[in-house]
């Protein structure tokens, strides 16, 4: 897919909606870390952009923000497949915990293809891969009770 064609949208409870492509997120800051999922047998350098980053941009609360109400908050991942993995907002903000939840968009050096990428959500401290959502192109900011 390209670079620009491929879009992850963040929309929901947010201030500022996003469509961002492959070419936008290459422009924020970039992590690497290394993780193995459970369906592989050896471990993998990824690159891409911590999805703290990528809501800090919407406009979500986090860090002294992150409080009252909005400790219900949730963010839903979803890929171009349908599935889906939830989190609360609080686990994946640096000041309640360290998740390094990443939006990678390379694994050992080259770009995710096939029928993973482009964007593969990396959960590496999760002790089963069940919420790395591969083919990633939707984030929802959902509020329970609005």
């Amino acid at each position: 897919m390209s670079l620009d064609v491929a879009r992850l949208v963040v929309a929901g409870a947010v201030k500022k909606p996003l469509s961002l492509s492959l070419i936008d997120l290459g422009g924020f800051p970039r992590q690497i870390l290394r993780a193995k999922s459970e369906h592989d047998t050896e471990e993998h350098t990824y690159q891409g952009v911590l999805l703290t980053e990528i809501l800090k941009r919407a406009g979500v609360p986090q860090r002294e923000e992150l409080r009252g109400a909005d400790m219900a908050t949730h963010v839903i991942a979803e890929g171009e497949d349908g599935y889906r993995a939830t989190f609360s907002l609080a686990e994946l903000d640096a000041s309640f915990q360290d998740s390094g939840v990443l939006v990678a968009d390379t694994m050992d050096g080259e770009p995710i293809g096939g029928n993973v990428g482009p964007l593969r959500l990396i959960v590496p401290h999760d002790k089963r891969s069940g919420r790395w959502v591969r083919m990633l192109r939707l984030i929802t900011v959902v509020t329970a009770g609005k």
